[in-house]
């Protein structure tokens, strides 16, 4: 190795910000707070507990742990120890938990206490040498049996210094977990090398400073925040860590001068609904992904004041590749014009190599081959670069089958706009086809969206004895307000190609999501096709 060549690792990124902002306040979690320097040392102390506990080079540390300073120092010590981070996602069951950790073969899991408990008293897997109890939100524990308290833990390590380092940047630094909806759900590793240059990328396009204030509305575990756990130490922000997403509590956050958050389109709904929302006096950027924003939950947020950055990924592309980077031409249009393109997926971000959409059936050799540029034809969105995944953990069929071609394949479908812009259509197991026509459920979801009266709304494939199948809606009404069945599709109808529009609306409470605010379409589509073998589209 040269001087030319030094590996990359976003373990520099609070190397740096302690040594150059030592005094800074670095993270707020409840009545806890930590400066840069603080945040060091602290890591670099459970970096010596995990190494004196046994934990050795690659091997995998577990954490289960809501938005946490604890959590957030894993994102450091784990990998200086030498060790890759496994981060489980909060609301997995205890089955799903112990699989993720026997697959991995985590050799330690460290936990919130209110979490740890309800995995019950079952081992967790064999490969598990120590449980390890972090505090809850109010600094107790719950003194659960055969568990090493956190404190106790941090007392085999030590204040000596650590190299900030790593040999080979192409190393596994985390192994994140998909939402396994289609089977057991896959480990998804991370680089040193990706997570580096993708928090660049986040640090650029989020506009992050020294006087950033990020608040965690997006879970910590989530793609490791979408490499966000990272970037706001680059930038030596302050992390503000948030344990459950309320609407009351996240204004009180921005109220108090937080003017970073990110979440699904369903975190905009809750800020842009909440009881005390406002128009804002003070700079406020909102990220948005995992599912495409509707136009109307962009102007909401962009009538507040809100600047709002839509971006687009999956766990395999370390959260967020692409972003829909406003073009100037763009505010010569009107807000509703704008916000249509602003709902787009966009272009790589500046640390990722191009989208790409592409036609079913390759070319001689394999060769894929471009959908043409016209906004039309509709095609899969495929991806590489420095901000594609290493692999799947252990699944060496898995990740040759998601690389055929040489580009990861995503499985949404989309198209290529003349201007470069890709826009997403829908995933490739949610595009209802009736009687040979494919519908978007997304295009007949913003629709539908864009009626007052719609607060929430989820549209899926249900069995049809003539067409095969045909679009159903399940809407979660703004409070107060009213609006039947044949109103909310005669304004689908008014809005684009009426065979497209539901025949049937189902009023509910509330949607059933992921952790992460994604809407779990796969339970509303059990529940309607059962085990029925004639599902035509996954």
């Amino acid at each position: 190795m040269t001087g030319l060549d030094t590996p990359l690792t976003p373990l520099r990124f609070l190397e740096r910000a302690a040594e150059v902002h030592p005094h800074k306040t670095a993270v707020v979690d409840g009545p806890r707070t930590f400066t840069y320097e603080q945040f060091a040392q602290d890591v670099t102390r459970l970096a010596h507990a995990l190494r004196a506990s046994g934990v050795g080079h690659g091997d995998r540390v577990a954490y289960i742990a809501s938005n946490s300073a604890e959590l957030l120092f894993a994102h450091y010590a784990v990998p200086l120890a030498g060790a890759v981070l496994v981060a489980i996602n909060t609301r997995l069951s205890p089955a799903e938990v112990r699989y993720i950790c026997d697959h991995s073969g985590s050799v330690l899991l460290v936990g919130d206490s209110e979490l740890l408990t309800g995995l019950g008293t079952d081992p967790i897997a064999d490969s598990v040498r120590e449980i390890v109890e972090t505090p809850g939100v109010d600094g107790t524990y719950a003194k659960l049996p055969h568990t090493t308290r956190y404190d106790a833990f941090l007392e085999r390590g030590s204040d000596d210094s650590l190299e900030w380092e790593v040999d080979d940047e192409t190393s596994t630094i985390t192994i994140n977990y998909t939402s396994g909806t289609t089977g057991r759900p896959k480990g998804v590793m991370y680089t040193h090398r990706g997570a580096y240059l993708n928090s660049l990328g986040e640090l650029h396009h989020q506009g992050f400073g020294i006087d950033t204030r990020y608040l965690w509305t997006l879970p910590m575990f989530h793609c490791n925040g979408w490499c966000t756990t990272w970037a706001v130490t680059a930038a030596s922000g302050t992390h503000v860590c948030l344990r459950g997403v309320r609407g009351d509590a996240i204004w009180s956050a921005i109220d108090n001068g937080v003017d970073h958050l990110a979440g699904a389109p369903t975190v905009l709904t809750t800020l842009a609904t909440a009881a005390q929302a406002h128009s804002l006096d003070r700079p406020l950027t909102i990220v948005t992904a995992g599912a495409p924003p509707s136009p109307t939950i962009i102007g909401k947020i962009r009538a507040l004041g809100a600047t709002l950055v839509h971006v687009y990924g999956l766990t395999e592309t370390y959260g967020p590749y692409s972003v829909c980077e406003a073009k100037q031409e763009w505010l010569e249009l009107d807000g509703d014009e704008q916000a249509r393109r602003l709902a787009r997926q966009g272009v790589g971000m500046l640390t990722a190599d191009r989208l790409r959409v592409v036609r079913d059936k390759a070319g001689v050799g394999g060769t894929l081959i471009d959908v043409e540029p016209d906004g039309v034809e509709m095609g899969e969105i495929v991806m590489r670069g420095n901000n594609v995944m290493k692999g799947y953990y252990n699944d060496t069929a898995g990740t040759t089958k998601a690389f055929a071609g040489g580009w990861f394949h995503s499985g949404d479908l989309g198209v290529m706009h003349p201007d470069g812009y890709v826009q997403l259509l829908d995933r490739a197991k949610d595009v209802v086809i009736s009687g040979g026509e494919n519908i978007s459920t997304i295009e007949v979801e913003q629709a539908l969206a864009s009626h007052p009266a719609v607060a929430d709304v989820a549209v899926i494939g249900v069995p049809d004895d003539k067409w095969g199948e045909r679009p159903k809606a399940f809407v979660v009404l703004a409070p107060g307000a009213d609006a039947s069945e044949a109103d909310l599709v005669a304004h689908v109808k008014s809005a684009i190609a009426s065979y497209k529009a539901p025949r049937n609306v189902e009023f509910i409470v509330e949607l059933p999501k992921t952790s992460t605010g994604k809407i779990r379409k796969k339970e509303l589509r059990d529940a309607e096709w059962g085990t029925s073998a004639s599902k035509i589209n996954g």
